[in-house]
């Protein structure tokens, strides 16, 4: 097999062992101030953040450098609004009939319900699908690999992003997302992976009072 042709890494830039620890501290800081917003503002955001932010996401590590997903960017009132109504429907669903009492009850210190306002009034609705196949350079479909992985790792990444540029962000799960395809005119092949709303939150946001484990209980260190 003919190598691939590879050339020498450019962008790698280090640090003194201080600096690397002052920017990985205030970048902890930076994301432990990241809450799930549920009120938004109806405030415009310019497109050149999103913009910015998804190329951000774009450049997630992934299977075999196929970059399975699709970012589907809506801003449209009519569109959000019928994302809305799809949601709702699935989301009563759940609460009424889906969802065990253990679910529900893990559910309570949010207080969340069937009821969606925010994916009308949020300036922004990400919808992140995850590809099974890609298209290779002669337009021929290919099998995609490690999908929910890469997927994964870069809405994490379209998170931070939009954290570090000033907006708040929710994600949103309705089950099944189906729907999003119809609505989105987005093919078979590809799977709805997550909701993402952003925008500003709205002045009287609220958010519950939770805490995240310590390092002790999401880490383990062998030396």
């Amino acid at each position: 097999m003919k190598p691939y042709p590879h050339q020498a890494l450019q962008t790698y830039e280090r640090f003194a062992p201080e600096e690397m620890r002052q920017r990985a501290h205030e970048f902890r800081e930076m994301l432990t101030r990241r809450r799930s917003v549920r009120q938004f503002s109806t405030e415009p955001v310019d497109r050149v953040i999103i913009e910015d932010c998804l190329l951000a996401a774009g450049s997630a590590p992934n299977g075999a450098n196929l970059q399975p997903w699709h970012f589907a960017v809506v801003s449209d009132p009519s569109i959000k609004h019928a994302i809305r109504l799809g949601a709702e429907k699935e989301e009563h669903e759940f609460y009424t009939r889906r969802a065990s009492q253990e679910w529900l009850h893990a559910l309570e210190p949010f207080g969340t319900d069937a009821d969606k306002p925010y994916l009308d009034l949020a300036p922004y609705l990400i919808v992140i699908f995850s590809q099974k196949t890609s298209l290779d350079p002669d337009g021929i479909p290919v099998k995609n690999y490690y999908v929910q992985e890469s997927v994964g790792i870069a809405t994490g990444m379209l998170i931070t992003a939009l954290h570090y540029a000033g907006l708040a962000t929710l994600t949103h799960t309705p089950s099944p997302m189906g729907f999003l395809n119809g609505i989105l005119q987005r093919p078979e092949s590809e799977k709805p992976f997550l909701l993402l709303v952003t925008g500003y939150p709205a002045e009287d946001a609220q958010v519950p009072i939770i805490s995240k484990k310590p390092l002790s209980k999401i880490a383990s260190f062998y030396e």
